[in-house]
């Protein structure tokens, strides 16, 4: 049985996935789902957040490993998470059998406004600035990263109990930013099936992101035609269904179990 690995974004930790990880097991049957956290994040909030990729990828491999299952792994990550999952995918090629990438953005195929729209930096500056008033804070991220408000409210008062109850420090936040900011993925193309999944109404990230790095790794790409950011939280079942097809239109790479 294989195991999927999911791993989130910046700032954010595993109970930030909401519905996709059922939406998940209804699409792929019975395989195994673990749910690992960043450095810095949910599991791990008192932990120091590195300040690279690669010191990310060797905390989650560590952290892959000591939960028993074993290898070679296939990732569903976001944003940051997607960044992570690529190095893991480009330094241990062994270790990954398949990766699926959401919203994610890395150099050289991205510049910098398209990484990050500037239209977005005053909401961040804004919940920057209110990071240890949780509802506040949170309805910023909502605003920034979600299109669907039909659960608004349900969604400010779970989030903003994550954020109360596995803080995540300003520092550790700078730091996953800067990662990021400064990652470079390698140009040849992960050595497994990749499917690149991206939201029409990013406001946070530029959808280009996504075209240009599946156009450069010839890889399948498919794009949500309304919802945001946070593509989990606006439409898992829509992720569920692309993620099933893809299986099916897709054999994996037959790689040695670790």
């Amino acid at each position: 049985m294989s195991t999927w690995i999911l791993l989130r974004g910046l700032t954010r930790e595993t109970r930030h996935w909401g519905r996709l990880p059922d939406a998940l097991r209804e699409a792929i049957g019975g395989e195994r789902l673990l749910l690992l956290d960043l450095p810095g994040n949910g599991e791990f909030a008192q932990a120091r957040a590195p300040a690279t990729v690669a010191e990310m990828v060797s905390f989650v491999r560590i952290a892959a490993l000591q939960s028993g299952a074993s290898g070679p792994y296939r990732v569903l990550a976001m944003s940051l998470g997607g960044m992570v999952a690529t190095e893991w995918a480009q330094r241990h090629p062994a270790e990954i059998e398949r990766l699926v990438l959401i919203n994610t953005s890395m150099r050289p195929f991205s510049r910098m406004h398209e990484r990050l729209r500037p239209s977005a930096w005053p909401g961040l500056v804004g919940v920057a600035a209110h990071w240890r008033d949780a509802p506040c804070a949170e309805r910023g991220v909502h605003r920034l990263t979600c299109n669907n408000v039909d659960t608004l409210n349900a969604d400010l008062d779970a989030w903003s109990e994550i954020r109360r109850s596995a803080p995540v420090s300003r520092g550790n936040a700078l730091r996953q930013l800067w990662a990021a900011a400064r990652f470079r993925a390698a140009a040849v193309r992960p050595d497994c099936p990749l499917l690149v999944l991206s939201s029409r109404g990013d406001k946070l990230v530029n959808p280009a992101c996504s075209s240009k790095l599946a156009a450069a790794w010839g890889a399948t790409h498919r794009e949500h035609p309304w919802a945001g950011h946070d593509l989990p939280h606006d439409d898992p079942a829509w992720i569920g269904a692309q993620v099933h097809a893809w299986l099916v239109q897709q054999p994996a790479v037959s790689k040695a179990v670790l």
